[in-house]
């Protein structure tokens, strides 16, 4: 019994362990390991009975946490937008433009996942939406099944990193920081990801191009009357918004200073980005309204089509994240826009009926209920496991590792990469983040940084082989036999599951390149966050005693406490019955007492006393 009382977290962490292993599901799983070793441990008397006390009230701080409002909002705003046809809309016209060239359709496939992740913040929406509609025309057209399932995956998977992402929301609550900052940390690298994935089909259209053959002329439907294809006009449109946002980005200072009516000398690089993106987007709108409204004719049909048609995500874009990051709304509120918007957008488009917003409705609250559970079971356990000391064990088995905050930072990520083939990011948030965390802060690890280095390791989970939900999705609808495609009438072969499998590995890969990247890099995730304001509390307390103490020593002008009644200001008046203080020409004057002019009870004097200086000699 000595033996299991003394090590008793570590034998309760391989009991969880065994839980799972029988295959309970994880929430219960983790309740029933708080409670059975909570009980076990009181009759064993490792901790008091009075720490099961303690659940009623962390399990209603739960239910009282504002920041977790902001996951059912969100994913109410990606499962309306993805049943409300803005997937097809983006996906067919991104697909147009890039059509011609080679990889050009798994180009279009990386750029939809990047604004469908950046609007909806839902793995499976995302996933689930280009398989349907991209999957077929790869096929059609010739494409690697293998390419054409792994960028199909793994753009989807871009919405676990690319805010406004669930696994950020519930990062920075596991982690006790801002879901905001989590936000701006995280925003660059998410695109940067973005970057590596189109770098690697660039590189598979120069080396290997049969894998990724263009678009026929037969299949580009946005031409012109005369057979033009439309770009020069389209370019046009780009270039000018372009040089709009370039110069919104230049000079987002100045517009500060000018809105705030102070000076502002520095702005956060992802304020930037959106605040241009969005000035850009505007002036699009603006030329392709006129262009349209007054039938001038001069943008062609695939640049007003690309025009009106990206408007709505990127105006979703600035309503969620460019509130956030200017600091007007709370990730929550943004949500709630967010949400409302969908559901306008939605009803507006005339794609939006009661019964397909009774689905998202019904799928909104399972998944939010799912986290409620996780949440309530992941409680329970570490409050057991923090009485028996649990914290410390891992803290010691952590910071012994050879190479310091590299040494701790490469174990951690190569343990979560692993876990990651068993547990989705749900249970890896509520299991070992609160781990880890303490951790990584005794060890002065930015916790924003590691929050955003595990949501990259994270995203892994998704593309997993054999257990990667985002392979499940794309399995999901995925032709599974033979078809004979309703264009080109050829008979097209199946997709088969390890041909998914096979897809993923080099993008999970890519992801393991980007996980070292931020590790070898961290002003990528630091670099985008508010500088911290700091305060010498020295120079404050010099500045508070001036304004106490003037040049005679007495309550000058500038006092607060302003001068005593009866007496001038710039001296200071004696109490009734008070011996008059002596002056320096009176050779016998008696020595101040201990207490000073101020008094025992004198206010300044105790704000000086606490600042730990001495006030000026009378």
């Amino acid at each position: 019994m000595e033996f299991i009382a003394t090590n008793y977290a570590p034998i309760m962490f391989a009991g969880l362990i065994c839980f799972l292993l029988l295959g309970f599901p994880v929430a219960f799983s983790l309740g029933a390991a708080g409670l059975t070793f909570g009980f076990l441990g009181i009759e064993l008397g490792v901790f008091p009975s009075s720490v099961m006390a303690w659940l009623p009230q962390r399990l209603i701080g739960i239910m009282a946490n504002d920041t977790l409002l902001a996951v059912p909002f969100f994913t109410l705003m990606g499962l309306i937008l993805e049943r409300s046809g803005m997937a097809e809309d983006l996906l067919d016209t991104v697909g147009q433009v890039f059509g011609p060239i080679r990889g050009g359709l798994a180009l279009a496939v990386i750029f939809v996942g990047a604004l469908l992740a950046a609007t909806t913040g839902v793995v499976a929406a995302s996933v689930i939406s280009m398989g349907l509609i991209s999957l077929p025309i790869m096929l059609r057209y010739g494409y690697d099944r293998r390419l054409a399932s792994g960028v199909i995956a793994a753009s989807g998977t871009l919405a676990q990193i690319i805010p406004p992402s669930l696994v950020l929301i519930l990062m920075a609550d596991q982690l006790g920081k801002s879901v905001g900052d989590m936000y701006k940390g995280a925003f660059i690298p998410g695109f940067m990801l973005m970057g590596l994935y189109v770098l690697w089909v660039v590189i598979l259209a120069i080396f290997k191009p049969k894998m990724v053959p263009a678009l026929p002329v037969e299949a580009r439907i946005y031409r012109e009357a005369n057979g033009n294809s439309g770009y020069i006009s389209l370019a046009v449109v780009m270039g000018i918004s372009t040089i709009v946002a370039i110069f919104l980005a230049n000079h987002m200072a100045d517009l500060h200073t000018w809105w705030q009516g102070k000076e502002v000398t520095e702005v956060a690089t992802d304020e930037k980005i959106v605040t241009a993106m969005c000035g850009g987007t505007f002036i699009a709108f603006v030329l392709a309204s006129f262009n349209r409204i007054f039938k001038l004719g001069l943008l062609s049909r695939l640049a007003e089509r690309v025009t009106f048609v990206l408007i709505p995500p990127l105006l979703l874009i600035f309503l969620v994240l460019g509130t956030i990051f200017l600091g007007i709304a709370t990730p929550t509120e943004g949500g709630a826009m967010g949400a409302m918007a969908a559901l306008i957008m939605g009803f507006a488009r005339k794609r939006l009926n009661m019964s397909l917003l009774k689905q998202a409705l019904a799928s909104t609250t399972k998944l939010a209920s799912f986290v409620m559970f996780i949440m309530i079971g992941a409680t329970t356990f570490s409050l057991v496991f923090q009485a028996a000391d649990g914290p410390k064990w891992v803290e010691h088995l952590l910071t012994s590792l050879p190479g310091g905050q590299v040494g701790f930072l490469i174990v951690v990520n190569i343990m979560i990469f692993f876990l990651a083939f068993f547990l989705d990011y749900f249970e890896l948030s509520f299991i070992v983040v609160p781990l880890l965390g303490p951790v990584a802060e005794k060890m002065g690890i930015d916790l924003i940084w590691f929050g955003v280095l595990l949501a990259v390791n994270m995203q892994t989970s998704f593309m997993h082989p054999p257990f990667g939900f985002a392979l499940f999705f794309l399995r999901s609808v995925a032709p599974e036999k033979q078809y004979v495609d309703r264009v080109t009438h050829k008979v097209i072969e199946p997709v088969t599951t390890m041909q998914i499998y096979k897809g993923a590995v080099p993008f999970v890969l890519i992801q393991l390149v980007m996980v070292g990247v931020l590790i070898a890099f961290p002003g990528i995730v630091t670099g985008a966050l508010d500088k911290p304001v700091v305060v010498d509390m020295n120079k404050v307390g010099d500045e508070m005693l001036n304004q106490l103490n003037d040049t005679g020593g007495g309550y000058g002008a500038d006092n607060p406490f302003g001068a005593p009644e009866g007496g001038e200001e710039g001296s200071a008046a004696p109490a009734p019955g008070a011996q008059q203080p002596a002056t320096p020409d009176t050779p016998d004057a008696p020595p101040a007492p201990d207490a000073g002019a101020y008094g025992s009870d004198d206010p300044a004097k105790a704000l000086m006393d606490s600042l730990g200086t001495a006030p000026a000699s009378k």
